[in-house]
């Protein structure tokens, strides 16, 4: 049988003049008495009329013949050599009148025909009614009521067929209900129902009867008995052939001969094709031009397929046009939501793991994130490798385990590759499909190439086994939106490890070494945010001026990454270069709100303090732009003061008026500066640490005879135990001991 097609020739006669054929084929015409003997007088074959006639249920094949039909001159069964010319009935054809032992003993008069017929061996076919004509009355009165119980049946389930399914919503219930009733309306042993989509019928159902059966799940356009059903344009009636001595030999059923009972026609299909039936009636359903789909009706032994029947299913088949259409509409609609619902669900693990900062991100879960969608599709996932030098391809297969494919992977790939990724159907008539198949692995499904990531190749094979059903438009789409946000994120998550390097090299040199003062201690301390992978925008300095005076500062950039650092740098440049220059802290922040505003290209602002300290006349001029308030701990920590002269933030607005603040300071002071992690810090039940609880720690740091040294070690140990050492935004705390008296008394001033 050629690869792309059915193999199909004509027999004239009946089933090739096989035994099983010939039964089949007299089932199909009469409903009498039928039992085929061979040259031994051994019964081969009966249908149960004769059961029915004989009284016997079980082992009648295997009988003498000559024990059914006793010799008069003979009444008991002879145990001689058989002799068919003893029998009390002629073997030409002819009618004849002889007697029929029962199970129970009693004789009765019976008409008989009996005929050699052309099969293997010496062979007869006997049919047998009885001849007393009341019994025969009787006989032909049951055939009728069993004629009537049929017709009753079959109508009674055409309706129930009809009923049920007027207006069903409920895909599911619509398929049970259907192939159940289907099934009992034919009397038959099951159902089974195919759906047709772009590459050929896929398996939307089968009976509860079917259950734990071998049934196709995917049948190619043209490669199965779907296309004598379509050419046909109605139900066709077909037989399983038994299999000959020499496919019985070979060991492996590879293929299988069905026979169409109208034309004779024998179709050659692969053994995985052919359902588990013996008889089968095939069914297209036509809708709009189209055959949406196929169902198959069938016993599992030989069984008489009648025409009313088949034409009975085109009529069923007929009316469940419309619902199957819809169905088919609703199957699809159900499988894209869950397919999106799913790429949802991973593309929110893949975020987890890129951003939570625990692995190695989402290379680390890329395999068990197509795992599970390979699950979804009932697919294995296979990695695929190249050689860069060698450009060899390698696959490591699931039951070979490593194996070279000869394949140019970049040629295969190219024309499907758009935003830098690509998925290819590998179909029965593709490279790969022959290779796999060859190998004897799952060879239909999809190739899957996410590029370049993290220095290395991304390529994956999605595989069903052969004669599976080949991955639909939906489940390709599916693997399309998988990859483009794999792809997506895994760069993206690369592009913040860059910036967050570039970003920790600016803030390494934001957060140096404090510049040596004469006449002042300072000390700070940073802390990394510990649920946020990305760097911030705090920094702090201290600059020494000349004639005895010092810039303090302190700021925080909106927003994360090497944008923020990068204003940050910018604004701590431009503030060192405005403090050389002798200007005031409002003026400074003034031009500095003008050079923000046309320096970044996003909407990127800061909050500052920004002190000139003059320890000369021992006052400290500051501007607080939206800046936490500084807090001032008087000397001996009898109290404190906070520095509550505001001014907006820097960076959003034109025409802002800042202004200055001034206190006088006093030998042993110190000033605190922090941003607003420190008090926006939470514990494990949500709760801020505040301005209050800020306050408080100070106080208790600074009381009694702790000394200065290590306090804002402290300030933060305390922080980190509040928080359970989960702080979700970076900290930076700056504090200054003034260690030189004020030359006179005085209040602080505010202008």
């Amino acid at each position: 049988m050629a690869k792309a097609g059915l193999s199909i020739r004509r027999v004239e006669g009946i089933g090739e003049g096989s035994l099983v054929g010939t039964l089949s084929r007299l089932l199909q015409l009469t409903c009498e008495a039928v039992l085929i003997f061979d040259g031994a007088g051994r019964v081969l074959l009966a249908n149960d009329e004769a059961s029915e006639l004989l009284g016997i249920s079980e082992g009648l094949v295997g009988a003498d013949v000559r024990a059914l039909f006793p010799s008069p001159d003979e009444p008991e069964a002879s145990t001689d050599d058989f002799d068919v010319s003893q029998l009390p009935f002629t073997t030409d054809g002819s009618p004849t009148r002889c007697p029929l032992r029962r199970a129970d003993g009693k004789l009765a008069q019976v008409r008989v025909r009996c005929e050699a017929v052309q099969a293997p061996g010496e062979t007869y076919l006997l049919v047998a009614m009885p001849s007393d004509e009341d019994a025969l009355a009787d006989r032909e009165a049951l055939r009728a009521i069993e004629d009537l119980r049929r017709a009753n049946h079959r109508l009674s389930g055409t309706l129930n067929i009809v009923l049920d399914t007027i207006d069903s919503t409920d895909v599911a219930a619509l398929f049970e209900r259907v192939l159940e009733e289907v099934t009992d309306t034919m009397e038959a042993d099951g159902t089974i129902v195919y759906l047709a989509e772009s590459d050929g019928f896929h398996l939307r159902g089968i009976s509860s009867g079917l259950s734990g059966e071998k049934v196709a799940r995917f049948m190619p356009f043209g490669r199965s008995v779907e296309r004598v059903a379509v050419r046909e344009g109605r139900a066709v009636r077909l037989r399983v052939c038994a299999p000959t001595s020499e496919a019985l030999r070979q060991g492996r059923l590879v293929t299988r001969d069905v026979v169409d009972e109208d034309t004779h026609e024998v179709l050659r299909m692969r053994s995985a094709m052919v359902p588990p039936f013996t008889s089968f009636i095939a069914v297209p359903v036509w809708f709009g031009g189209h055959v949406i789909s196929i169902i198959e009706v069938g016993w599992r032994r030989l069984h008489p397929l009648m025409k009313e029947d088949a034409r009975l299913l085109d009529s069923v088949a007929h009316y469940l046009s419309v619902q199957l259409a819809g169905a088919f509409t609703t199957l699809r609609a159900q499988r894209a939501d869950r397919l999106a619902s799913l790429a949802t669900e991973l593309r929110e693990e893949l975020l987890t793991s890129a951003t939570d900062g625990s692995g190695d991100g989402v290379v680390s879960i890329l395999r068990d994130t197509l795992a599970e969608a390979g699950e979804e599709l009932d697919a294995a996932v296979v990695r695929v490798s190249e050689n860069d030098r060698q450009r060899v391809v390698l696959a490591d297969l699931p039951l070979n385990g490593p194996r070279e494919l000869p394949i140019d992977l970049e040629e295969l790939v190219a024309p499907h590759r758009s935003d830098g990724v690509a998925v290819v159907s590998v179909a029965p008539d593709s490279e790969v499909f022959s290779l796999l198949r060859a190998l004897g692995e799952p060879c239909v499904g999809a190739l899957v190439d996410l590029g370049e990531l993290v220095g290395e190749r991304r390529c994956f094979l999605v595989l069903r086994p052969d004669g599976a059903e080949p991955l639909d438009d939906i489940e390709l789409e599916f693997l399309r939106m998988l990859a483009g946000d794999v792809r997506d994120i895994a760069l993206g998550e690369e592009a913040r490890e860059q910036d967050k390097r570039i970003s920790q090299a600016l803030q390494t040199g934001m957060r140096n070494e404090l510049q040596h003062v004469e006449g002042i201690t300072a000390q700070a301390v940073y802390c990394s945010a510990t649920k946020a992978a990305s760097v911030g925008g705090d920094f702090y300095d201290l600059i020494r001026l000349p004639d005895r005076r010092a810039c303090v500062i302190m700021g925080d950039v909106s927003g994360k990454g090497v944008e923020a650092a990068s204003v940050s740098a910018a604004v701590k440049t431009a503030l060192g270069a405005y403090s050389w220059e002798g200007l005031a802290p409002a003026r400074m922040v003034r031009s500095l709100n003008e050079f923000l505003l046309g320096f970044s290209r996003l909407e990127t602002f800061a909050t500052l303090f920004v002190g000139i300290i003059d320890l000369e006349e021992a006052t400290l001029r500051y501007c607080s732009a939206g800046h936490p308030p500084a807090i001032l701990v008087h000397a001996g920590a009898e109290a404190l003061s906070i520095l509550d002269v505001q001014s907006g933030v820097v960076g959003a607005f034109h025409d802002i008026n800042y202004q200055d603040g001034l206190v006088r300071l006093e030998r042993d002071d110190v000033l605190l500066l922090y941003t607003d992690g420190t008090t926006e810090a939470r514990d494990s039940s949500g709760s801020f640490f505040g301005e209050e609880g800020l306050r408080d720690m100070v106080m208790r740091e600074s009381e009694g005879d702790k000394p200065f040294e290590g306090f804002v070690d402290r300030l933060l140990a305390t922080l980190e135990d509040f928080t359970g050492r989960n702080l979700e935004d970076d900290v930076a705390m700056l504090a200054l001991r003034f260690d030189v008296a004020a030359p006179r008394d005085g209040e602080g001033t505010t202008r």
